[in-house]
């Protein structure tokens, strides 16, 4: 072994550009696997990840604190199948008023004006920042405990009477809000957590919660085995847990619902990351296959050499795969580091859009583990096959294998294209590929999908632009103007609401006024509650993309998400009827929005007036004239009327973003693989025709036809990768946009999806073009220096 040793230390420092070759392939394509394995582990199964960390509720139930004792609720923690249980916690609702301001809630509890807000992609107003109820309290001493870990996002948890922490979406919140309980005390919000389980919107200490007048216990409870994997058996079990008790729940909410909820914001990802990840992990096992059994094949000149001086065949195996694994050793092992730190911000900002701050991101040890083991295992897989044919032929014919293909190997082709009016270089450059069928091929695969990643972000990336354009309303509504509350302790408007919009429209600047109402009305046939937003002024100037059917244009009129109408069995023109204190409206569906918010509907004000006529709307959108400043124009606003609060409505749609910087990032590093092997490629070929290269020279070509030459072989192989490249990278996108859509529960209409377009194509055809070019490029250019003399000498 030592003799092994030696000579494969000499072979690695003779040998320093394949080295440094074969550990730049294997480290960038260990980066693109940790990348995609951390990507597709992250995305099978967020919930459940942060669940697990979390130790969340599988049921949150609710007692009436008349008809049972904390005792007899503390004992259901030790009825069989009972994993873990927390409480009983005291828990109170704080009635506030229907104030249609930003509130920081679950997805499940938002009020009118925040889905109203979270709908638009806008940010809350920074400050005063209003919160509205109903909120549900809970007397919690502490934010830990073997059920539902609520995680402190900011500030500190409430331990003192008059402290509250609420629920927030995210982790950035202002503390030093104050909170009036209309007939109880004033709270002050001093920190902002997350509960997974969604047990509470607010969480007091327990000395607080009696000033708030409980009213039920809340139990949390953790199942054991399969006990809580389906709704019917998350039933059985509450009802075994609870059966000594003599009072039934008063309410019970299963993490499965929440689970579905959060999976369908996190599903709109899941596709887009499998084809990613996968296209990674087939470029990087193309690659390092090509580059390490090439670099074999290379060396099997070396190889007879080795024979010749006494060496057994094991031992020369033994040595080209310790010549091969020592820089793939390091590729994979610098590659596994980096790949790691460049995925962290990946996922992070991906997964932020799944609409929890539980999940705690990261890549699972177990991807490094097959990582670090796999490709190794790989390189050595792949130097084997062809290792093993060394092993098996005399020393005399190693060297002579080692040296230029085999004679008539792609003869017939060089002298098909000699034929041609081609001039020489290209030519002989379109004959190259065909010495080495197998190498080409692995290298054509790699140019293929380096090509459909290419064509697949393209079009991901248009339709994306496309929606968070849509989204936001770019150029149609700049500015929304909330309303203050004087129960918040906010200043109220000095006018009512047509004073307000009077004054809006006033200002210099404004060019459309739209007034919204949000209102939670009830649907006939239907016991759970809906939004609906009612618009009055110019609405028709808002922008809104209707996916089916028309925008709002008369009364009587509503537009419905595509989760609303598949939820109800309902299509566009289908009749449907509100109900709001006893009165009744009807009105007609005439369109289907892109909205992925299942309970939002939009209609207009006549409609809002059949059955609400005294209410008034509690935001204004405002569509400014071109040139106008926002940030002046808002302070005009704050100006005019101390009790208006506008906030600027951002020009990009978050998802979008995500969506299009991770897919240009993955593309990148991909098509840089991919051109790796084009590079090892052309080195390789350059290096086995090295006599040939000077016999040409010697006969009157110049470097700049050698360059020619070498780059031409990889061009056509190129061009042939874009053509074939195309229709997988479309067919890929026919196939993922659906089904993130559908995850979604979003509808886009047809010019979103219409992206494949004659100059788009003619560019994505030149893609492989161009990876190849780029690949080739440096091997050319070393191939055309090559001088007579020095190619005499080595022969």
């Amino acid at each position: 072994m030592s003799a092994v040793w030696h000579a494969s230390r000499a072979a690695v420092r003779r040998r320093r550009l394949q080295t440094a070759v074969i550990g730049l392939v294997v480290f960038a394509s260990t980066v693109a696997i940790v990348v995609a394995l951390g990507l597709l582990e992250a995305a099978s199964a967020p919930f459940d990840r942060a669940f697990a960390q979390q130790r969340g509720a599988h049921v949150v139930a609710s007692f009436d604190r008349a008809g049972v004792s904390d005792a007899q609720l503390a004992a259901t923690a030790r009825r069989p199948g009972v994993e873990a249980a927390a409480g009983p916690f005291q828990q109170a609702v704080i009635t506030l008023p229907d104030a249609g301001a930003v509130a920081d809630k679950g997805p499940a509890e938002k009020g009118p004006a925040e889905k109203g807000s979270a709908e638009k992609g806008s940010e809350p107003p920074a400050a005063p920042r209003t919160i509205t109820g109903p909120l549900t309290v809970v007397g919690r001493a502490d934010p830990g405990g073997p059920v539902d870990r609520v995680r402190l996002l900011a500030g500190r948890w409430a331990t003192r009477p008059g402290e509250i922490v609420l629920h927030a979406l995210g982790a950035e919140r202002d503390v030093g809000t104050v909170i009036s309980v209309p007939g109880g005390p004033q709270l002050t919000v001093v920190g902002w957590a997350s509960s997974l389980s969604r047990s509470a919107q607010g969480w007091v200490s327990p000395g607080q919660i009696a000033a708030l007048h409980p009213t039920a216990a809340q139990m949390l409870y953790r199942f054991s085995g399969p006990s809580s994997s389906t709704d019917g058996r998350i039933e059985k079990a509450l009802a075994s847990a609870t059966a000594d008790l003599p009072v039934s729940p008063l309410a019970s909410q299963s993490y499965l619902g929440i689970k579905r909820d959060v999976g369908r914001a996190a599903a709109a990802y899941v596709p887009f990351l499998l084809a990613f990840g996968v296209l990674g992990l087939v470029v990087a096992v193309l690659i390092v296959a090509n580059v390490v059994s090439g670099a074999v094949i290379a060396g099997l000149r070396h190889i007879g050499v080795l024979k010749t001086l006494g060496f057994t065949p094991n031992q020369v195996v033994s040595v080209y795969l310790v010549m091969v694994l020592v820089p793939g050793i390091v590729g994979c092992v610098t590659g596994t580091v980096l790949g790691g730190v460049a995925a962290q911000p990946l996922l992070k900002s991906v997964f932020m859009g799944i609409g929890t701050q539980d999940l705690v991101v990261g890549i699972s040890p177990w991807v490094y583990g097959v990582t670090l083991l796999g490709m190794p295992v790989l390189v050595v897989l792949a130097a084997l096959v062809p290792a093993l044919r060394a092993h098996r032929l005399s020393a005399a014919r190693a060297i002579s294998a080692g040296s230029a293909p085999r004679a008539g190997r792609g003869r017939r082709v060089q002298r098909a294209l000699a034929g041609t009016r081609l001039p020489r270089p290209v030519s002989l450059g379109l004959g190259l590929p065909f010495a080495r069928p197998g190498r080409t091929a692995l290298t054509l695969a790699a140019v293929v999908l380096g090509v459909t990643t290419v064509t697949l972000a393209t079009g991901l990336s248009s339709t994306m632009a496309a929606y968070g354009e849509a989204v936001q309303r770019v150029g149609y509504v700049h500015t929304v103007v909330y309303v203050g509350k004087p129960q918040f302790g906010e200043p109220a408007p000095r006018q009512g609401d047509a004073g307000t919009e009077a004054l809006l429209r006033s200002l210099p600047g404004t060019v459309h006024v739209t007034a919204d109402a949000w209102i939670d009305v009830k649907l006939a046939g239907y016991a759970e509650n809906i939004s609906c937003q009612f618009f009055r002024g110019d609405s028709g100037t808002l922008g809104e993309t209707v996916a089916r059917g028309r925008w709002l244009e008369g009364p009587g009129e509503v537009v419905a998400p595509p989760a609303f109408l598949r939820k109800r069995g309902l299509d566009v023109g289908d009749r449907v009827t509100f109900t709001l204190g006893g009165e009744k409206a009807s009105a007609t569906i005439v369109g289907e929005s892109m909205d992925g918010m299942p309970d939002l509907l939009r209609s207009n004000w006549e409609t809002l007036t059949a059955f609400a006529p005294d209410r008034e709307a509690n935001q204004y959108e405002i569509r400014l004239a071109p040139g106008t400043d926002v940030g002046a124009y808002n302070a005009a606003v704050r100006a005019a009327d101390p009790g208006l609060n506008p906030v600027a409505l951002p020009e990009t749609n978050r998802d979008a973003v995500i969506i299009i910087g991770s897919a240009s990032a993955l593309t990148v590093l991909l098509a840089t693989v991919a051109a790796l092997g084009v590079f090892n490629t052309v080195l390789l070929n350059t290096r086995e025709r090295r006599r040939d290269l000077g016999t040409l020279k010697s006969l009157g070509m110049t470097p700049r036809q050698v360059s020619v030459m070498v780059v031409t072989s990889m061009a056509a192989l190129g061009a042939v990768g874009g053509l074939l490249g195309i229709p997988a990278g479309i067919g890929a996108y026919g196939l993922i946009m659906p089904a993130m859509t559908d995850a979604a529960g979003v509808s886009l209409p047809a010019f979103m999806t219409d992206v494949w377009h004659a100059p788009v194509l003619a560019l994505l055809a030149l893609t492989g073009v161009v990876i190849a070019a780029l690949g080739a490029l440096v091997p050319a250019r070393s191939a055309a220096r090559l001088t007579i003399a020095k190619v005499l000498h080595n022969e």
